[in-house]
């Protein structure tokens, strides 16, 4: 079998890449750890020929659409897109910046509106883009950090403020693993993964399981350091016309002990803004 640099990038980069985390099925028993050839080329858009001569060294002049396309596909960073140009002999094209996300403003005069209700939108890497005035008190106006996955696996505080902390973190990789695999080489999404895969032996552990999906919790229990339990239904949707935005919203049903600690929730935080 021949090879060559570009060959060895791929074959190599392949090798360390699950078909879960692209969100592929798999069935049966798969003699290779990571994805195969045909899957590789599959999500390209290229033929399975074409890709094998890519591997063997014998197609030495892809064009940048398909170094562009195995770059994503790969889930390669800007500086590993930049050495697979470079071992192709093309100079790298510029990386268009990533769009900016932003909370349309009729959503948010909506969500402004649920004084009974915490809403927040989160991003694509679960940064809380906006909140309504209930969701700032419910999670204390985010002192640790407005990206929730960080706050999860950063802030001790999060053990106890959630009772089912584990619960909450595998849902929270899973989701964070799914949106990575519908914008591969999300800017946002990887200086996440890259951050806490350094700082948190319980996000690696989590993240190399590959688990892919969105969120699973019906209901969520919260420790509140101010008014005590609550158990909340959480209803999460997806914003139209923002793709990767979600509206979270927490609600509990009229009368119960949670619906009560809310309002009183809701009072303290009014009362704060007063003074």
């Amino acid at each position: 079998m021949t090879s060559s640099p570009l060959g060895d990038y791929l074959r190599g980069r392949r090798d360390r890449l699950s078909p879960e985390a692209l969100g592929l099925p798999v069935y049966g028993r798969r003699r290779v750890a990571g994805l195969r050839r045909e899957e590789v080329a599959m999500l390209t858009g290229v033929s399975v020929d074409y890709y094998v001569r890519l591997e063997q060294g014998r197609e030495v002049s892809p064009s940048p659409q398909v170094l562009d396309s195995l770059g994503e596909v790969l889930r390669l960073d800007d500086d590993g897109r930049q050495h697979l140009y470079r071992l192709a002999g093309l100079s790298p094209r510029p990386v268009p910046p990533a769009p900016v996300e932003e909370v349309d403003d009729s959503l948010l005069e909506l969500m402004l509106s649920w004084a009974g209700s915490p809403a927040l939108v989160l991003g694509r890497a679960y940064d809380v883009l906006a909140s309504n005035a209930l969701g700032e008190a419910l999670f204390g106006g985010f002192p640790f950090s407005r990206n929730l996955t960080r706050t999860v696996f950063l802030d001790p505080r999060l053990r106890t403020f959630y009772p089912d902390w584990s619960d909450v973190a595998e849902n929270t990789v899973a989701g964070l693993r799914l949106a990575d695999g519908l914008t591969p080489g999300n800017p946002a999404i990887r200086s996440v993964v890259d951050e806490l895969r350094v700082k948190s032996p319980d996000f690696a552990a989590l993240w190399d399981r590959s688990d892919a999906r969105g969120k699973r919790l019906a209901a969520k229990r919260f420790q509140h350091p101010e008014v005590g339990y609550l158990e909340l239904r959480v209803h999460v949707f997806e914003v139209r016309g923002a793709p990767g935005q979600e509206l979270v919203v927490y609600h509990a049903p009229a009368g119960s002990p949670a619906a009560e600690a809310l309002s009183l929730l809701g009072t303290l935080a009014a009362t704060r803004r007063i003074a």
